[in-house]
């Protein structure tokens, strides 16, 4: 069985990084999915994928994962690039592009 380990992205809806410090060890699907034709509801034989366990650092879910012999694939998550802006540099003298409306 395949788990994918990776720490998720800040939700868009929101500013803050709250919920995106911890790390997630999720199994990847292993069947496929049938669709009912009464309901139309989407089913699978697989209950592996429902289940996420949630760590606080990397380290201890990839030692959960080789403690119970789980292959697993490690998705660092991508950094952000922080510019530093300042409000003042808008009215600056030696500014490169003239300010107009």
């Amino acid at each position: 069985m395949k788990a994918k380990i990776y720490q998720p992205s800040k939700s868009v809806t929101q500013s803050g990084k709250a919920k995106s410090s911890t790390w997630i060890l999720e199994y990847s699907r292993s069947s496929k999915t049938s669709v009912d034709p009464v309901m139309k509801w989407t089913s699978s034989r697989d209950t592996q994928q429902q289940v996420k366990i949630k760590f606080k650092t990397k380290e201890l879910a990839v030692a959960f994962a080789e403690k119970n012999s789980i292959d697993y694939l490690i998705r660092e998550p991508k950094k952000q690039k922080i510019k530093p802006k300042s409000y003042s540099d808008n009215f600056s003298h030696d500014k490169k592009t003239p300010w107009t409306h």
